[in-house]
This record gives C-alpha cells, structure tokens and sequence, in this order.
C-alpha cells in the first residue's frame, strides 16, 4: 500500500460557529479579527458577555458557592467542629486532583485548628474511597468529622458505617451519582439534581476551592479573624489549576478562571514545591502553559499516587522551603521515570496482542487484561490506546482472581452510563463521562468485553469510531503573522472543551522536507507568495509522499522558540494530498 492511501492521517470536520451576525459583533465589540471572534463562539461563547469573561477571566465572576446543595450545611459542620476542638481528617483520592484538593483543604483549614490531619489511601493494597478498616482507625484515634474529596459520592455503605459509630462525613466530590446519596451531613456535589449551581463540570479541587470560598466568608461574617487579616484564597489557584487541569476537566467557565490565574501563580513560582518540580522537569523560567503543565509537572505528581505513596506529592506541595521541596521533586521525577518505562512495557505487550490477532482492532471496545500489569498506570495506557484506536478501552489488572481495570472514551460514548449497564458484571464501578474504573472478578472479564462491544456497537456510530480532527477554520497561508497568533494566545488556556485552535489553508506547496529528531517531519509550505516553516512530529514516514506534493494542510500556529531567535511555525495535525 503506499503511503499516500494513509493520508490524510484523520477524518477532517469544519467547524461552523452558525451565528455570522454574532462573530461580527464579537470582532467590532473587542476589535479582533473575524477568524478569532469565529474561534470563540466555536467554543461555545454566543454571547458578548460571555465572550467578556472568557477573554478576561476574572474571580469576580466566579458563582456563590452557597448555590451549591448542601453547602452552607458542611461548612456549618466544620466550623463547629473547629471549636469544638474536634479531631478531623480530610480524606482524598490518589490522583492530581485528589491530592491537589487534599493540600488545599488541608493547609486551609490547619491555620483553623490544629486538630486537622489526612488519608490518601494506597491505590493498590487499599483502593479508591472510604475503607470501613481505616473508618475503624480513626475512630481509635478520636475522629469526629470526615471530609471527603474526590470521592465519597459512592461511599453509601462506608458513610452509613461511619455515622454508625459517631463519625459525621461531608462529601466534596463531582462523581456521577447512581440512585441515592449517602448518608453525610452535607453532599456537595454540582451533579445532584436538585443542586442550582450552574456549571456542572467542576473537578473535585475546584468544589474544594468552592467550599474553602464558602468557609472563608463564613468566618469572616463571624469575626473569627480579630485582626482583620484572613488567608488569601487566590493563593491557592496554582495548585488549583494543576488539580483541574490533571483532571481533565473542561476549561470553560470557572475551570477556565482556575487555569488562567493558576497557571500564571505556577509561572511566578512562589510556592516552593512547584518551584522545585520546575526545576526537576527542565522548564523553571519558562512561561508555563497547560502543555507544559500537563506534559511535564502533573504527571510527576500523578505518578506518586500510581506506583508509590501519594503522600510524597502532597508533601511536596506543603513544602515551606526549597530545602524541603527539592528532595521530594527528585522522588517524584524518579517515580515518573517509573511510571513511563512500566506503561511503555505495558503498551508494547498490547500492540504486540493486536499484531497477532488483528480482529482485535475491529472490536468497538478494546479489553486487555493481565496479572503482569502495575494497576496504577493502566489508565495511562488505556488513553493511548483510545488516541491510536479511537475506540473505548479498558485495560485491567488482575491480582488473585480479582482485575482492578481503568477505562477511557471517546467522546461519542458515556463510558460511566455503558458500565451501568454492564453492572451485574463489576464488583464496583466509578467515573464519570470520559474515564472510569472497574473491579472484576478474572472469570468475567471476557463476558464483560463482550457486553461492553454489545453497548457500543448500538449506540455509537461507527463513523463516529474514527479518529477525527475539528478544523476551527479555513485561511490563506498569508493570513497567518505574529499579530494573529498572539490573539490566538488570549483564548489560552487549552485543554478539554477549549482545544488549541485548528486552521486549514488549501493548495499549499510542501518544500524540502527532512526528517528531525525522533521521525519529525520538517519542511516549508508555501502558496500565494507567502512561506512558512511547518513540523509534522512523529509522522517521517510521510516523507516521499509529501515531498514536493500540494497539500490541504491542517495546522496550529506557533512561534517557534530556538536559540533566542524566534519565527512562525505552524504545527501540523494532519495533511491531505491534492491529485
């Protein structure tokens, strides 16, 4: 087959912002050009106020937290049993966004009373969630008050044990909610049905953001500051936007204002620990944005809760000093050089399954499972399977007849609302759209594929099971200058609901291309007298296809940093050949 059958790489969909009138008010109003106002109502701002706050966000347009069920009850709780002097403990979950709310929670409310501890439970002698054996122990240790975050929402069972023997829970979690809530004195969480906040996609770190919002203002209104003086919340923010953005969590509305003001806080550095997981990951004095937050300091964070203690990570963010924060950043670095030669063997010993049996790739679910696998990073494998495949995965780890399975989707599939269906199957199940995890019993996994296949193939679309790219829009190779980009750079940060701008220019002329580094694909597009340079990373094996070719090229701009010089370069996400 040669290689011009494989391109283009995805299946291409144009974007229509469907409202011209409004992407001309939005280019008068804020005096931006036409393809930038197209660009924000395609993230789903049709409105002048709304594209107000999303050019410019501000905490003063940040919800009361009190809309929130049960909020004005939990913090009721807390602070009475901050002067009751009671014991409490904030209990969290083992990823970023656990461990983020954690230190958050913590840190907050240690400046209250000194009773205040936490538990992050091991993700794999303990598991996600409340434990009835560790509920016993804090009952030993005279706990009055658990405040769960990150979890707890499923914890029926658990919390119905606790309130049993005199332990009150408030639950902060934005899990989806199965038939009934538990039995806490309050139950935060944006997902109920009769909860009126209006942003429904908060990670746990911002309900715990949100709940801190509410606490301070409490206590404000109590005079319980003498001096006048009281914490600074927006302190918080960078390790907010670490939490959010590690989450995977839509960057709009209050997500948006989170990662915007955060990821300036990560920048400046002041936090210690932040500072020194900079300086492990090579990018201290760099601006950092949600690549770099994403690529270089959450997954060192995540990789203490996969495969060693995730209170190495929460350490590190209480951190006071550099002399403290260093050789922890150093332990993280090492935990993620872990991490990545574990998923890498893992991933190998899957693409190496499908080689043999290929029928594999024609399943609408892909299932893989083995007791050789370390259970905290078959999520990780399980999302790079869905970018190679575009289809739901599960990938499960299986320890004494027992699999602990992580899944992600695609964006066509509810992955929480397909394993409600397969429930009589799962020991446990959690998640919510994107991702979920599973327990298992070993004898039916294959039972369980096979329904998860069943589910699929009747509600989703195969057309809708290939990966796919969104073009934002079109444009002329020479409507592409630095102006542009730098407006482009105003609708950072990107990540989930807020994706990187995708453009496409027509009939372009691929020049001199070469291969770089690690199968890059670098060259010169031109057409209608202007000329810019484009890499196409890992896709060398394009070469002789493109070389001299004309092209539809799907592109993001950039400025190109290299050896304190800077030009244009535009990212290619994909190219198709003209015949």
């Amino acid at each position: 087959m040669t290689e011009e059958a494989h391109l283009p790489v995805t299946q291409w969909k144009l974007k229509d912002s469907g409202n011209k009138n409004i992407e001309e008010s939005l280019a008068r109003e804020f005096g931006i050009p036409r393809i930038i106002s197209q660009l924000i109502l395609n993230r789903h701002v049709d409105s002048l106020e709304e594209a107000q706050q999303y050019l410019h966000p501000s905490l003063n347009d940040l919800h009361s937290p009190f809309l929130m069920q049960d909020m004005k009850k939990g913090v009721a709780r807390l602070i009475s049993a901050i002067y009751a002097g009671e014991e409490i403990v904030i209990y969290g979950d083992y990823d970023a966004d656990g461990i983020t709310s954690v230190v958050i929670l913590y840190k907050f409310i240690k400046e209250l009373t000194s009773h205040v501890s936490y538990y992050i439970p091991d993700r794999v002698l303990e598991g996600y969630g409340l434990k009835i054996p560790v509920i016993n122990q804090f009952k030993s240790k005279n706990v009055k008050l658990i405040i769960t975050v990150d979890c707890g929402v499923s914890d029926l069972e658990q919390i119905a044990y606790a309130k049993s023997i005199g332990i009150d829970t408030i639950v902060l979690d934005h899990h989806e909610i199965s038939d009934q809530l538990p039995v806490a004195v309050a139950c935060i969480n944006p997902n109920r049905s009769d909860c009126s906040f209006p942003f429904k996609h908060l990670a746990g770190v911002g309900i715990a953001f949100y709940f801190l919002i509410a606490l301070r203002g409490t206590l404000r209104k109590e005079g319980f500051w003498k001096d006048g003086k009281y914490p600074n919340l927006k302190e918080y923010l960078d390790v907010v936007a670490l939490g959010t953005i590690g989450d995977i969590a839509p960057l709009a509305r209050e997500n948006r204002i989170f990662a915007k003001i955060g990821l300036e806080l990560v920048t400046e550095g002041k936090r210690p620990g932040i500072k020194a997981l900079k300086e492990v990951s090579g990018i201290d004095g760099q601006i950092i944005d949600s690549f770099k937050a994403s690529f270089c300091l959450i997954p060192r964070i995540n990789a203490a809760g996969r495969i060693a203690s995730p209170l190495d990570a929460v350490e590190l963010l209480l951190a006071e000093n550099m002399a403290e924060a260093r050789p922890l950043a150093e332990k993280l670095d090492l935990h993620n050089r872990r991490r990545q030669a574990m998923e890498k063997d893992i991933l190998k010993d899957i693409l190496g399954q499908l080689g043999t049996n290929p029928d594999l790739e024609n399943m609408n679910a892909l299932v893989f499972s083995s007791e050789k696998w370390h259970p905290g990073v078959v999520g990780i494998v399980a999302s790079r399977l869905v970018d190679l495949f575009s289809r739901p995965t599960f990938v499960i780890s299986i320890k004494n007849g027992v699999g602990k399975g992580s899944g992600r989707s695609v964006s066509d599939f509810n992955i929480h609302k397909g394993l409600q269906q397969c429930a009589p199957l799962l020991l446990s199940f959690g998640g919510h759209y994107r991702a979920a995890g599973i327990s298992i019993k070993e004898d039916d996994i294959d039972e369980f594929a096979c329904m998860l296949d069943e589910i699929i193939r009747n509600s989703v679309r195969s057309s809708d099971m290939v990966s796919q790219t969104y073009i934002d829009a079109e444009c002329d190779l020479r409507d592409i200058n630095i102006d542009l980009i730098h407006q482009i750079s105003k609708l950072a940060p990107f990540g989930c609901e807020n994706p990187e701008p995708i453009l496409c220019s027509r009939n372009i002329k691929a020049l001199s291309p070469v291969i770089a580094g690690n199968s890059h694909l670098k060259m010169r597009l031109t057409s209608g007298g202007a000329s810019l340079n484009a890499i196409w990373f890992g896709m060398g094996k394009h070469l002789s296809a493109i070389n001299g070719a004309n092209l539809d090229v799907v592109f993001s701009p950039q400025i190109n940093y290299w050896n304190g010089s800077s030009d244009i370069q535009l990212k290619i996400k994909d190219a198709a050949i003209l015949s």
